[in-house]
């Protein structure tokens, strides 16, 4: 044995086992935040030092603290004296301030000690963290948080002391690291990240909402989702509000599945029926309405963003015709998606083909591909690993290099060559499915990209349409943004999430059977009106959320209403919002309010409450022009002669597809009585307007 190994042999044997760099390092410099993106981690890294983001290069750290700058930032004979110590410890000045404990600092001198070496003794294999889900008894509780990570070489090692523990809302839990125990301090469910290398699990702590034990056992059920649900909320002590009256319900589902109010005929006989199935009867008969395939062509148009091309529409009115019909003929998302994947020819007559024209170049086109089919943002790993979640750089330029070949004129066709570069290597990307695998020279790189995302079997893609479609029905997702399905990012009712992809697979990915699934739960058809015990729930669904309506079918609504049609640029007077093909045909209104431009996600698009919107919307045109106009509703109402009470409740049954209250009667028919024909005409027009502007209108509540 050489005198330099020996004395490496004794330094080992004094300061116990050799120290691994990427496994027992990394960690250290991550829990204490040295590689984040607000320190030496970003892009540009801090003070003449980088390293990469959470640890995410091994081997490029290991050089930037070893053998860059000749060395200089360690100390090998006294590590004590090692500037990545010196820093971090405030023995030197650090920008970054105290950041390195006694324990942390005390490992990596051990490592410096015996030689700083990089020898790559073990690879992490996975993570087991608990609690993974546990409901504590109340708030200012704590539960102990425990890490263990198990290693290719068969060893596992408690790692709680060098894991990150983040909390998704700091406010409602807290995190004592240096004991690894949480401190809950509000009532509710909240997750904390539990992050050891480039793994990631969330970790579901619960306190009760309320102070009383309730009991949902007797409560209706629909379905499996009132189950799930219900058990939430018995968890977390939320009482549920009583179900909605018929009234509210079929305003909400009119909206929610066609798009547009119920008339007044609708809503009446609807209220009129007695048969207890009257509820699934309606939901069969919009699912199966024209309306229907009008209101989710103009949903999947946002969703797929069409628009048209620079001096070229008619491949809008194509691609817009071809999702009319699929959703016409009910045609199985699977095999949607497939076909707007591998769709090539001439864009004016395959309507499918512009979904390869929604992009302009190969990267753009997989982060398109990502975001709508697999819930996920893969353009955080462009230039490193996604920080949140288990993308690499690997990955994003590997999908990107599926569709490198893929030529977006008018005719999309496929090249015989092309590629993308992938900025870690500075090499041509090989296709790659991302996480899984490698595609080899002679594969259809497409073709197994398609495969791969619509077999039964793949953990995104129908968790992520059916997590979209429930945010249309209930308001919120249940994993939110819905385009951000992530481990770090978890559902507040993953089970439910679950069983509703599995649902949604074993009916052949029909979109009707999954909107009729949700329809049809007790949870949704629960008023949105909370009780005193229920009132801080936003996530739970004890109660419906009251939302916007979209910029679009507001719009609609208040034709509806009035009866006064809006011109959009050159196209027919009479034509609705939802069925413009180009979100760019004029029109002030919709522009005020906010409608989605289609060149980028429209997710979470609604009604806009910016300050000029709201301007728009009680002095300006929008409402105005509608509620004076000689061609309207309430000007044929005046001119009839009708009863004052008459007109006053057709406007209500219009507007909110219920008669109004006895108080609310009363009072317009006080303001009414005993005033000439001009003064009369004012105050019904003083009425309507403010029955439009009213929140019950604008909402889907």
């Amino acid at each position: 044995m050489g005198f330099f190994a020996a004395l490496l042999a004794i330094a080992i044997a004094l300061d116990g086992p050799e120290i691994d760099f990427d496994t027992e390092i990394i960690p250290i410099l991550t829990r204490s935040g040295c590689n984040s993106g607000a320190c030496h981690g970003a892009a540009a890294g801090r003070g003449g030092f980088q390293l990469s983001l959470l640890g995410g290069d091994a081997a490029a750290d290991y050089a930037a603290i070893v053998r860059q700058y000749e060395g200089r930032r360690i100390h090998p004979i006294q590590p004590e004296k090692s500037l990545v110590l010196r820093k971090p410890t405030m023995e030197l000045d650090h920008e970054g301030g105290d950041a390195l404990d006694t324990d942390g600092a005390k490992r990596i001198a051990n490592w410096i000690r015996q030689g700083a070496k990089r020898t790559k003794l073990r690879q992490l294999i996975s993570i087991d963290a608990e609690p993974r889900d546990v409901l504590l008894p109340s708030i200012n509780a704590e539960s102990a948080l425990k890490v263990v990570a198990h290693f290719d070489d068969g060893t596992k090692s408690d790692v709680s002391r060098w894991t990150v523990f983040s909390p998704s809302d700091p406010f409602a839990t807290s995190v004592d690291s240096s004991r690894s125990v949480a401190t809950v301090h509000r009532g509710g469910q909240h997750t904390i990240i539990a992050r050891y290398l480039d793994r990631v699990i969330p970790l579901r702590i619960s306190v009760p909402m309320t102070d009383e034990a309730i009991d949902l056992s007797s409560e209706p059920s629909g379905n499996f989702i009132d189950e799930h649900v219900n058990s939430t909320l018995q968890r977390l002590r939320l009482p549920v509000s009583a179900q909605a009256d018929d009234s509210t319900w079929v305003r909400r589902l009119h909206l929610d599945l066609v798009g547009r109010l119920p008339n007044r005929q609708e809503a009446e006989t609807f209220l009129l029926d007695s048969a207890t199935n009257k509820r699934e009867v309606l939901i069969d008969r919009l699912l199966q309405s024209e309306a229907f395939v009008d209101y989710w062509t103009y949903r999947f148009s946002m969703l797929l963003r069409v628009f048209p091309q620079p001096n070229d529409k008619v491949g809008a009115i194509t691609y817009h015709q071809w999702i009319q019909q699929q959703l016409r003929d009910d045609t199985p998302i699977d095999a949607l998606a497939r076909t707007l994947l591998l769709a090539v020819g001439d864009t004016h007559q395959v309507g499918a083909a512009n979904f390869s024209r929604a992009s302009s170049d190969a990267r753009s086109h997989a982060e398109f591909v990502s975001q709508v089919f697999m819930g996920t943002k893969l353009q955080c790993a462009n230039c490193h690993n996604h920080p949140l979640d288990r993308w690499t750089q690997d990955d994003y330029h590997g999908l990107a290099a599926v569709f490198a070949r893929i030529d977006r004129g008018q005719i999309v066709k496929i090249a015989d060559r092309g590629d993308v570069t992938n900025v870690r290597t500075g090499e041509p990307a090989i296709p790659r499915i991302p996480g899984t695998q490698y595609l080899g020279k002679d594969v259809d790189a497409r073709q197994a990209f398609a495969d791969w995302l619509v077999s039964p079997d793949n953990p995104y893609f129908a968790r992520a349409f059916v997590n979209r479609l429930w945010r249309g029905m209930f308001g919120r997702g249940l994993i939110e943004p819905a385009d951000d399905i992530r481990d770090t990012n978890p559902a507040t009712h993953p089970e439910l999430l679950d069983r509703l992809a599995q649902d949604f697979v074993e009916h052949k990915y029909s979109l009707r059977h999954a909107l009729r699934k949700m329809a049809t739960s007790q949870t949704y058809g629960r008023s949105s009106l909370p009780n005193a015990k229920n009132r801080a729930d936003d996530r739970f669904y004890s109660h419906a959320l009251q939302r916007p309506l979209e910029p679009e079918v507001y719009v609609d609504a208040l034709v509806d209403v009035t009866g006064v049609f809006d011109r959009y640029g050159d196209e027919e007077l009479g034509k609705r919002a939802i069925q413009l093909v180009d979100p760019t045909t004029p029109s002030e209104s919709l522009d005020l309010l906010g409608r989605c431009s289609r060149r980028t996600s429209c997710e979470g698009v609604a009604a806009s409450s910016a300050l000029p919107a709201k301007l728009h919307q009680l002095n300006g045109e929008l409402i105005n022009r509608k509620v004076i106009s000689s061609e309207g509703v309430l000007e044929n109402w005046i001119q009839s002669n009708a009863k004052d009470a008459e007109i006053v409740e057709d406007f209500y049954w219009r507007a909110l597809s219920r008669k109004p209250s006895n108080t609310e009667r009363d009072y317009w028919i006080r303001q009414l009585s005993e005033l000439n024909n001009g003064e009369k005409k004012q105050v019904f027009e003083d009425f309507l307007w403010s029955l439009l502007n009213c929140s019950e209108f604008a909402s889907n509540h």
